[in-house]
């Protein structure tokens, strides 16, 4: 019933005109927060929605076929590091255009936009699982000659529920500290506001009205506390029941009470059997399987690999080539090396920013994916932490700049790790909740303690899924530069010499050809910095850090 109600509320006014619906907008009267909630809710489900389904696509792809890997990996890296205004500059004219005149153009806009906010980590999540798939579960697999969409249903996604619903969390708060962004959307040199607590948000940072952003963030609170207790934590209850662990009863499970509810109601429970008896019958196994397909040719394989790389390498070269005709004429060479010395200072603070915060949450996460009570405490509190908008810091960073006289260029950064850091709790909380209770044993046996506990169990058991996070927090950190390196409260206004800003100022001044300068250079520094960087980290932890 409140799913029905939250359509029901978040539908209205849809498909009314954006005249009507830039004027209600406007308001900042309290009593229509609860409506916002409802609009920002259903865009934020429907794009969860989305993202569930691209990542289920795109990460088995990239997992299961290697040529793939090879494009979508880097694609997903430049993806994930995209601005969220890039994303919004290049759909909002095919959006818009489907719809002229109507609120229904606009509204996709912003789903899009939210979607890119949040399908980044729940893709490297599942990808991330699906290459760490423990030895057994895959000899399972073979023995009982499952085929791949029996072996992806029944044995890998199984595996990889537990982190990817804690990244579907982590997306979800993503998507509320982006939703300022998303729900203002730039048509040429005009802007279109959508009802919702986003837009609520800018227009009280705009007015400098306290008030009005305490309302906010306590709506925020409330939405983001019936979003735990009715979604996520009934999820993460759920899901533990597939965490990888060959011993049972030595951990505490994760309760809910909602779960507990739906599993005592009895069309709820009609309706689960019957699904399930529908997944078995498409799921079978089939006696007459092969075990396993025959190794390909290796000559045929190398020509395979040839040709797919020729045909990379073509398409590679041919996107080069486009946006560098496209920005000779517009953009100098001189200010195309300025562009990449900012770039530089960006990738500076990105560096430091996720050193810094791996410092800080990988103990933390530790410490609550291995206490199921303090986990129930902490979940709420982190997630209402991660969807925080920085630009209800904006007020207090710039009065103590200017106040102070601070340097902008290290006293705006922290800006840039707060709405990514928590990636890197939620994976490795995550990571230390799946470490399998015959390990813990085996460390209590052996007595290990203090460091040589965690350099021999806690800290390799939580690699995989802190690299996860380390490489989210990261492109949500190059991400964030573009709300952290220029701010504004009323007339002031303080700025970091960086690509967030340069990006900025050309999407204030609806300069394309700069934007899309800032877009590139951004992206090539993050595809050098993975291939560089994470990528061999990650090919580290999928041959040294499986459990097996």
């Amino acid at each position: 019933m409140a799913g029905f109600v939250l359509v029901a509320l978040g539908s209205r006014g849809v498909l009314g005109t954006l005249e009507e619906s830039a004027a209600v907008a406007a308001s900042l009267d309290p009593t229509r927060l609860p409506w916002y909630a409802a609009r920002t809710s259903l865009r934020m489900i429907v794009a969860l929605v989305l993202s569930t389904l691209f990542t289920f696509g795109y990460a088995t792809l990239a997992a299961k076929n290697r040529r793939a890997r090879a494009f979508l990996l880097p694609l997903l890296d430049i993806l994930q590091s995209v601005p969220i205004l890039g994303f919004v500059s290049a759909v909002v004219v095919l959006f818009m255009s489907l719809t002229p005149g109507r609120v229904l153009g606009a509204e996709l806009v912003a789903v899009f936009a939210i979607f890119t906010s949040q399908v980044w980590n729940m893709t490297f999540s599942l990808y991330n699982s699906l290459v760490t798939l423990p030895r057994e579960l895959d000899e399972l697999a073979r023995s009982y000659r499952l085929g791949p969409w029996m072996r992806f249903w029944r044995v890998e996604l199984p595996f990889a529920l537990p982190p990817l619903v804690w990244n579907a969390m982590m997306s979800m708060s993503g998507g509320w500290f982006f939703v300022v962004a998303a729900e203002s959307i730039s048509v040429g040199r005009s802007t279109v506001d959508l009802p919702g607590v986003g837009t609520y948000i800018a227009a009280a940072l705009t007015a400098s009205d306290l008030g009005a952003v305490g309302w906010a963030v306590l709506t925020m609170a409330v939405v983001i506390l019936l979003y735990d207790v009715l979604l996520f934590r009934p999820l993460v209850a759920w899901s533990a029941r597939f965490r990888y662990d060959t011993t049972a009863g030595h951990v505490e499970e994760p309760r809910s009470l909602v779960l507990e509810a739906l599993r005592r109601s009895r069309w709820v429970d009609a309706l689960a059997g019957r699904a399930a008896r529908l997944a078995r019958r498409r799921t079978r196994p089939r006696p007459d399987a092969a075990v396993g397909a025959a190794p390909p040719d290796p000559t045929t394989l190398r020509r395979r690999d040839r040709a797919w790389g020729g045909f990379a390498a073509v398409v590679a070269t041919a996107s080069l080539l486009l946006v560098a005709r496209y920005l000779q004429s517009e953009v100098s060479p001189a200010e195309v090396g300025h562009v990449l010395l900012l770039g530089v200072y960006t990738m500076v603070r990105v560096l430091v920013l996720v050193v810094l915060a791996s410092l800080v949450w990988v103990p933390v996460g530790v410490m609550v994916g291995l206490r199921p009570r303090l986990t129930a405490w902490v979940q709420p509190l982190a997630q209402f932490l991660a969807a925080f908008p920085a630009n209800l810091l904006f007020p207090l960073a710039v009065w103590a700049i200017v106040r102070y006289g601070l340097d902008p260029n290290v006293w705006l950064s922290p800006l840039m790790i707060l709405g990514t850091q928590w990636y890197i709790l939620f994976n490795v909380t995550a990571g230390a909740a799946g470490i399998p209770g015959e390990l813990r044993d085996a460390a209590a046996n052996l007595q290990l303690k203090g460091w040589l506990w965690w350099r021999k169990l806690g800290l390799p058991a939580v690699f995989p899924t802190f690299l996860t996070g380390a490489i989210t927090a990261s492109g949500g950190a190059w991400n964030a530069s573009i709300v952290a390196e220029l701010v504004h409260w009323g007339n002031d206004k303080v700025e970091a010499a960086g690509l967030g800003a340069y990006i900025v100022k050309a999407t204030e001044a609806g300069d394309q050809a700069r934007i899309v300068l800032g877009i590139a250079v951004m992206s090539l520094f993050v595809v050098v910095l993975n291939r560089a960087f994470w990528q061999p980290l990650q090919r580290r932890a999928s041959q040294g850090y499986r459990l097996e």
